[in-house]
C-alpha cells in the first residue's frame, strides 16, 4: 500500500518518500552511501523514483533467534538485544559503541532516545519532500507494546501524522479489525486515526459498502478505498520467515521456455534465510522454474540448487546436515551438477567457519566444496560492489559478518568468491538482476545440467520490477479515494474525530 500511493504521487510530479520507523525483517538491502535498510524500503524508494537511505529506515530489526534480533540503527549494526530487551519495561542500559566494543554491546537504546532518532529522520525527509508515506508495523492496536512504540501510534502522535488503518480482508474479519482496533487506542491515539482502507477485496464491492456505511456510523471515520486482490504483483518480500517452503517465488504467470528445456531450481530454505529476493529474478526467466525445498529427494531433479543467504550459517550448515541435504549437495558437486551459494550459502560451502561473533560456536567444519575459510569479524561489511564475471557487468550488494579467505584450488574468481567445477560461491546479493550476467550464468548451468534451455535474450528485470511497481500505483489511483488521501497529505488530522469506546486499557496511552 505504501508502495502503491508512492508510486502514485510520483507519477503526479510529487517529490515523496518513503519511512518505516522501525522494521522487522531479514530482507535488507544496502543504500549508496554504505547503510542497511530493510529491502522493501528500497523498494518503496524505487516506487517514489527516489534514492534509498538509511533515513527511510532508521531501525531495523534482523531476528537471529525467536528471541533476539540484531539491532541495525540508521543503517549501522549496534548490537544483538532480546524481545524482552528491545521491547521492555526499562529497555538496555550500555555505553555507545566504540571501536573496541563487541558487537553484542549495545549503546542506549530507549523508547524516548529511539523516538527522537527517528522523528529527526523523518522530519529531515519532510523538509527534503513534498510528501512522505510512513508504513506502520504489526497493528497499531498493539496494546501490550504501546508503551515503547516508535513505529504506529507512538510515531504518529509525535509527529503530528494523519493515520490510515489498512484491512487486509483476504484474511477475514475487516469490519471487527477496523473497529476494534480504533476502540483499543487511546482517546489521544484516537483523534490521529482518519480513515481506513480495504486491501485485497475479492467480489462485488456493492456488497461491502453497507458494512462501510455501517463501520462510519459507528466510528466516524471513512473508508478511503476498497482494493481488489491482484494475481502476480512480483514486488521484493519483506520478510524472509514467511516463505512458504511448497510455494514459488511469488504468483506470477508462468511464461513457456525460449529454448526446448525448463530450467528447475532449488533453493535450500535454511533457518533465518535473508535475502531470498537473490532468485526473484531467476523466477522472472521464461522457462525457469524456482520452487523452495527442505528434503534431499526434493534435489533429485533439479538443475540448480541455491544455498540463499541467511542469519544463521553454523546454524544453517547445522539443518543441512541434520535434514540429509547436505550429502544430497555433495554428491551433486562430485557428479558435476550445478551449486550456487550465496553469502551465507557461500560460507557453508567452505572447508572451515571461524565464528566467535554470530553463533559463537567456534571452529566448525564446512561442507568442503570450496577452498574457503570464513572468519566472521565484529565489524559487518556493506557494499555496493560492481565488477565482470562471465564476460559480463554485474552489480550486486553485501551484507556480512563472515570474511572468505580464498585457498588454492579455486578454477575460475567468481564476483570475490569462487568456482570449482560446477560449484559457484559468492558473497554478492543482487547479482542475478544484472540481465546480461543472468543470462550467461544461466547458460553455463543448463550446459552442465545437460538441458537444451536457452535464457530469452530480452527479459530485463529491472523492467518487469518497474511494471509491478507502476500496478502498485494504478490499484491506487483507480481503488482508493485519492482526493480523500491528498487532503489528509495536504491538511493533516481532520478535526472533530469522535471518540470510540471503551479506548486502551489503563497503562498503555
Amino acid at each position: 500500500m505504501t508502495a502503491g500511493i508512492c508510486r502514485w504521487l510520483a507519477r503526479k510530479g510529487v517529490s515523496v518518500a518513503p519511512f518505516k520507523a522501525q522494521n522487522m525483517s531479514l530482507n535488507s538491502f544496502v543504500t549508496r552511501e554504505g547503510a542497511e535498510i530493510g529491502r522493501a524500503q528500497a523498494m518503496q524508494a524505487a516506487a517514489a523514483r527516489v534514492e534509498p537511505s538509511a533515513l527511510m529506515n532508521p531501525v531495523l530489526l534482523k531476528p537471529g533467534s525467536d528471541r533476539s534480533s540484531q539491532v541495525v540503527l540508521l543503517g549501522k549494526p549496534v548490537g544483538e538485544l532480546s524481545a524482552r530487551g528491545y521491547f521492555g519495561r526499562s529497555g538496555p542500559a550500555a555505553n555507545p559503541p566504540s571501536d573496541a566494543d563487541s558487537p553484542g554491546r549495545t549503546r542506549s537504546l530507549g523508547r524516548e532516545a529511539l523516538l527522537g532518532t527517528v522523528t529527526e529522520c523523518l522530519e529531515e525527509l519532510r523538509r527534503t519532500h513534498d510528501a512522505v508515506i510512513c508504513e506502520g508495523a504489526g497493528s497499531p492496536a498493539e496494546i501490550n507494546l504501546r508503551r515503547t512504540d516508535i513505529v504506529n501510534m507512538g510515531l504518529a502522535r509525535a509527529a503530528g501524522l494523519p493515520v490510515v488503518v489498512v484491512g487486509d480482508i483476504d484474511r477475514g474479519g475487516v469490519f471487527a479489525s477496523f473497529f476494534g482496533t480504533t476502540a483499543l487506542l487511546s482517546a489521544a491515539d484516537q483523534r490521529h486515526v482518519a480513515a481506513y482502507l480495504v486491501n485485497k477485496f475479492r467480489g462485488d464491492v456493492s456488497l461491502l459498502e453497507p458494512g462501510l456505511d455501517m463501520l462510519r456510523d459507528l466510528t466516524g471515520r471513512p473508508t478511503v478505498g476498497v482494493l481488489p486482490f491482484a494475481h502476480g504483483l512480483g514486488i521484493d518480500e519483506e520478510d524472509g520467515l514467511r516463505v512458504s517452503l511448497r510455494g514459488t517465488v511469488r504468483e506470477s504467470v508462468v511464461a513457456p521456455p525460449y529454448g526446448a528445456d525448463v530450467l528447475r531450481i532449488a533453493v535450500a530454505a535454511v533457518p533465518l534465510m535473508s535475502n531470498f529476493t537473490d532468485v526473484d529474478a531467476l523466477a522472472a526467466e521464461p522457462g525457469v522454474v524456482v520452487r523452495f525445498v527442505d528434503r534431499p529427494e526434493e534435489l533429485a531433479d533439479a538443475d540448480l540448487v541455491v544455498l540463499p543467504g541467511t542469519r544463521g550459517t553454523v546454524r544453517a550448515l547445522e539443518w543441512l546436515r541434520e535434514r540429509g541435504l547436505a550429502d544430497a549437495i555433495a554428491r551433486r558437486a562430485a557428479e558435476g551438477r550445478p551449486v550456487l551459494g550465496v553469502c551465507g550459502g557461500f560460507q557453508v560451502l567452505g572447508e572451515r567457519i571461524e565464528d566467535k561473533i554470530e553463533s559463537k560456536a567456534g571452529t566448525v567444519a564446512g561442507l568442503g566444496l570450496l577452498p574457503v575459510r570464513v572468519r566472521f569479524a565484529a565489524e559487518k561489511t556493506l557494499a555496493r560492489p560492481v565488477g565482470e564475471a562471465l564476460g559480463e557487468r554485474v552489480e550486486g550488494y553485501e551484507i556480512h559478518h563472515g570474511v572468505a579467505e580464498l585457498l588454492d584450488g579455486a578454477e575460475e574468481p567468481f564476483l570475490d568468491g569462487c568456482r570449482v567445477g560446477s560449484v559457484w560461491g559468492t558473497h554478492w546479493h543482487g547479482s542475478l538482476e544484472s540481465d546480461g550476467f543472468r543470462r550467461a550464468f544461466l547458460r553455463r548451468v543448463a550446459a552442465a545440467a545437460g538441458r537444451a534451455f536457452v535464457p530469452a535474450p530480452d527479459t530485463r528485470f529491472g523492467e518487469l520490477r518497474e511494471e509491478q511497481l507502476d500496478r502498485l500505483g494504478d490499484l491506487i489511483e483507480e481503488h482508493a479515494d485519492t482526493d480523500a488521501l491528498l487532503r489528509l497529505i495536504e491538511k493533516g488530522v481532520p478535526e472533530g474525530l469522535p471518540f470510540v469506546p471503551p479506548g486502551a486499557p489503563g497503562g498503555t496511552s
